[in-house]
This record gives C-alpha cells, structure tokens and sequence, in this order.
C-alpha cells in the first residue's frame, strides 16, 4: 500500500493487507490458543501463547496506532480494563489528577482503588486550565487524565495546553477520547502520553462487542509496564472480539460523520425550542468550550449530546419513556440512537443533572430523529 494514503484509506481497506495463500480479503479469525514447536523447540511461527501473542491482535492494533498517529497499541476485554491497566501500572504513593466530569463507572473505581493502593487522588475541573495547573504544582503528579468531551455533560478540556502543563514534571497525560475517535481527535498530536477508547462504543460501532484499546506515542518505561501487565492479568480480548472490531473500524469514518453531522442538526433545532431547558453540545457557538473544540476537533464535534428537559425530573422521565426510534439503553457510539437519564444511572452522588437526557445519535435520517424527539417533548 501506498504510504501517504488518507486514514480512512487505511481503515476502509483494514491497512490494505490481504491474506494468503488466497488472497481473500477479510482478515481469517484466528482461534488457535497455543501453537507448535519445531523439533530443535523453535517456534516456526514466532508464536507461543495467545494470552500475549494471538494473531487476532495484529492488524486491529497495528491499525489503531496508525488512525492515533502512535507507535504502539494495545486490545484489552473493555474499555474499563484498558484504564485500569493504566492506573495500576502505577507504584502506591503516586499521585493522580482526574477532572471532576468523567465516565462514572471509572470515577466510583478511582475513589476505591487509590484508597486501598495508597495513591493521592486530586480532582480539577475540566474546562478550567487553571485548575489544571493548580492540582499539578500542589504536589508531583504522575498521571494527569483527560475525558473530551466529558460524559455525560460534554465539556471541553484543552489537550495541547494540558499537556504542556504537564510536561515540566514529566507527568504522563492520558485522554480517554472515546466520544472523539481519531477520526476527530488525535491526542498524541497534541501532546498526550497515551490514549484510551472504550472500543465498544465508536471503534466497534454495532453494539455487539466489548472492548477496549490503549496507544502510546512512544516505547516508554510506563508503556513497557502497561505492556508486560496485560498477559500476566490475564486481561486480553478474544479472537472473535478482535475480529468484530477489525470489522467495525473498517467503517469508523463514515459512521462517526454521519453521526456528527446529525448531532449537529438536532442541537441546532432544540436549542430554540421552548421544552427544552438546555442544550449541551460541543458545536453549538453557546457551548463554553466551542472555541477549544474547535481547534482540537476537526471534521466534527461528535454524536454524543445531552439535554436539559424543561419541567424537570418527572418530565425528563415522560419525554424518554414517549420515544420510538431512539432506544432506551445504555452505552453509546451504535449505529442505533440511544437515550439514557443519566443520574439515575450514576446513583445519588452523580453531578448530572435531573433533568438531564443523554442522546447518543446514530446513523438515522435525522428528521425521523427530530421528528421523534418533537412528538416525546409533547
């Protein structure tokens, strides 16, 4: 394949490789666990154990460093193993600083496991670069970590000038870009350490496989003990995983601009429209971080979004239990849209709002989208 070719290339085609001896064009599913040895105890194959060395791997992870601009990438069962596998790479008396918006799951796991491995725990706000600074000259910090956009309320978080915030301490910089994809958002071309996607939300994109991926920028000491923790954790994806997700980021492009453009569309409807109390998308002009966005997102603003139902809880309620194309479930990034009140999911100490629906826009005719959205608000 030619080296100059667009990243949708590379991924439309899964980096342009065919398989012999046929030549077939989609990638075989690898499912052997073990592999044989030659007579001198050789490995014809360079293969030995497919807890660290399955041929499944190969091509998904060389084609997510390739679409992150990154050296190096890692598969792992879910996106909450990736970032654990981060975290616990860490040695007890590290020192953490997490924004305050990020994905609830691994919120409520930070708290207990910095508690229990004696790490510090400090939270900034994630739109606040002075905050930012603030949690890094309070103390050394090993690991700064980013969401952008932030779940379920979609700030912004500036990742070039974080980054560089972060550089004199020589912290690492992780930003789970899940709602980006590299199809928007390339950290690691900003200044970010490594990046983490829940692969089963937009990589994956059929709402049919759990994943999750890490890509570091480049072979350090901190990657090398992310990289050695995987098989001894035994933490690894399946062969029919990879292959899913192989085929899911085959059309990652079209489905995350479409999605992107849809969202777009909605925000701009219900932001003028009466029932609804507020609109909360990166793209709208109104949004806080729109300007930050801008920059650092580039062919979109995402498909995920969020909105304030006026009226309040009870409201919020009725206006999800009326609709009909969008399904009421949880995750995010299916071809299929998606609602969600989130703070009934996230438990009493969630900063989400009551009133507060998220939308996660699929890949629909946008007016049967309105239109649905229209006849719930009532």
């Amino acid at each position: 394949m030619p080296q100059d070719l667009s990243p949708e290339t590379l991924a439309a085609q899964g980096l342009g490789l065919t398989n012999p001896p046929y030549g077939d064009l989609i990638p075989p599913l690898h499912l052997s666990s073990t592999f044989e040895r030659a007579g001198d105890g050789s490995y014809p194959g360079g293969r030995v154990y497919a807890r660290d060395q399955s041929p499944a791997y190969d091509r998904v992870e060389a084609l997510l460093a390739t679409l992150e601009g990154g050296s190096a990438a890692l598969l792992y069962p879910s996106g909450m193993a990736a970032a654990t596998a981060v975290l616990q790479s860490l040695q007890p008396g590290s020192r953490i600083l997490a924004p305050r918006f990020i994905y609830w799951a691994l919120r409520r796991w930070l708290q207990e496991f910095t508690d229990r491995w004696g790490i510090d725990l400090a939270w900034y706000d994630n739109a606040d670069l002075d905050s930012i600074a603030a949690g890094l000259n309070a103390a050394p910090t090993d690991l700064l970590w980013i969401e952008t956009p932030a779940n379920p309320t979609w700030e912004i978080t500036d990742i070039r000038a974080a980054a560089e915030l972060a550089r004199p301490g020589r912290t690492l910089v992780v930003v789970d870009s899940t709602v980006a994809t590299p199809v928007l958002t390339r950290p690691l071309d900003l200044g970010a350490d490594l990046v983490l996607h829940s692969a089963s939300k937009y990589l994956n994109g059929h709402s049919d496989l759990i994943a999750g991926a890490l890509v570091t920028r480049a072979d350090s000491a901190a990657w090398q003990r992310i990289r050695a923790a995987r098989p001894a954790a035994g933490a690894i994806l399946g062969p029919f995983e990879a292959w899913l997700l192989l085929r899911g980021l085959r059309t990652l492009h079209l489905r995350v601009r479409h999605a992107s453009a849809g969202a777009l569309r909605i925000s701009e409807v219900l932001a003028l429209d009466p029932r609804v109390l507020e609109v909360r998308y990166p793209g709208l002009p109104s949004h806080p971080g729109h300007a930050v966005a801008a920059r650092q997102m580039s062919g979109g603003f995402g498909g995920m979004l969020s909105i304030r139902v006026a009226g309040g809880e009870a409201r919020a309620w009725e206006v999800a239990a009326r609709l009909k194309v969008f399904k009421r479930a949880t995750s995010l990034g299916g071809v299929e849209s998606l609602v969600e009140h989130r703070a009934s999911i996230e438990g009493p100490d969630t900063p989400c709002p009551p009133d507060l629906l998220r939308l996660s826009i699929g890949i629909e005719a946008v007016e049967d989208l309105l239109g649905d959205l229209d006849q719930a608000l009532g």
